[in-house]
């Protein structure tokens, strides 16, 4: 397997809050989130969370390979929440959260989980592509984000309204009819997307946090092919730097509305014997 990775994050001088890692046989995606402008009630902050998952999360399945991914989510999140439950208070709205992104291949399989707004992509020895993505956060937010649409990305206007968005959006957080996301409580693994794939059938695999799938699913600018293209012929800096240009022309969301102009954006691309 050959593995190839890149992330950056959505402004220079803030914490990339992506975190992405591959072992042999097995690789993670997280995408940290807290409640913009509030303090999340942890300090160790979102960074931290998303990376501790997500380590301790590719440690579990590839240490335990019969043990099924999400129950290896929920006992990542209770050993990460066991590390600082008696410092910080988990129970806060704002407490940082993570989608997550797994694969594991094993027994002529590609195992997969997928929680939140990031993404899988699967390309097959046919030349088609399969996109696994939990869309159930962005059915919550497009009840909700009108607001936030309507004014010029990075005003204070928009960020009161991005801010009042995002607190709106914890009210639904982990419950029915809402969405889940991996966080303080163990239980939002059951209800991850899980799955599994022939490896025989497969090319590729890339797991891409929201912020790297924009060109695709928020700007329209390309398809799944071409996105798979970009990456087996320049690899995930280029695809990227694409997203951050398209975004350079746009810095106020005019022609796009959205919560940030830039967000961090990783995508890891796992290319198969």
């Amino acid at each position: 397997m050959r593995v190839s990775l890149d992330s950056l994050p959505g402004e220079e001088w803030r914490d990339n809050e992506d975190f992405a890692a591959a072992a042999p046989g097995a690789a993670v995606l997280l995408d940290g989130a807290g409640v913009a402008g509030a303090e999340t009630g942890c300090t160790h902050g979102v960074a931290w969370f998303s990376a501790m998952l997500g380590g301790l999360l590719l440690s579990t399945i590839t240490v335990h390979s019969a043990r099924p991914l999400a129950e290896c989510l929920a006992d990542a999140i209770r050993a990460v929440r066991s590390l600082h439950e008696n410092t910080c208070d988990l129970t806060f709205r704002a407490s940082p959260t993570s989608t997550v992104v797994a694969v594991r291949m094993d027994a002529g399989a590609l195992e997969y989980l997928v929680l939140g707004d990031s993404s899988l992509l699967l390309a097959d020895r046919d030349g088609a592509t399969t996109v696994i993505t939990d869309r159930r956060l962005d059915d919550v937010g497009r009840r909700l984000r009108g607001p936030v649409d309507a004014l010029p990305t990075g005003s204070p206007e928009h960020a009161a309204a991005l801010a009042e968005y995002r607190n709106a959006l914890t009210g639904f957080r982990n419950r029915p009819g809402g969405f889940w996301i991996a966080g303080p409580e163990p239980r939002a693994a059951e209800h991850a997307l899980t799955g599994a794939a022939p490896l025989e059938s497969l090319t590729s695999v890339t797991l891409l946090s929201d912020g790297a799938t924009r060109l695709v699913d928020r700007f329209q600018l390309a398809t799944w092919g071409e996105t798979l293209t970009v990456l087996t012929s320049s690899g995930p800096g280029e695809l990227l730097r694409r997203v951050r240009e398209v975004e350079a022309g746009d810095p106020e969301g005019r022609r796009w509305p959205r919560g940030k102009s830039q967000d961090d954006a990783t995508a890891l691309h796992l290319v198969l014997p």
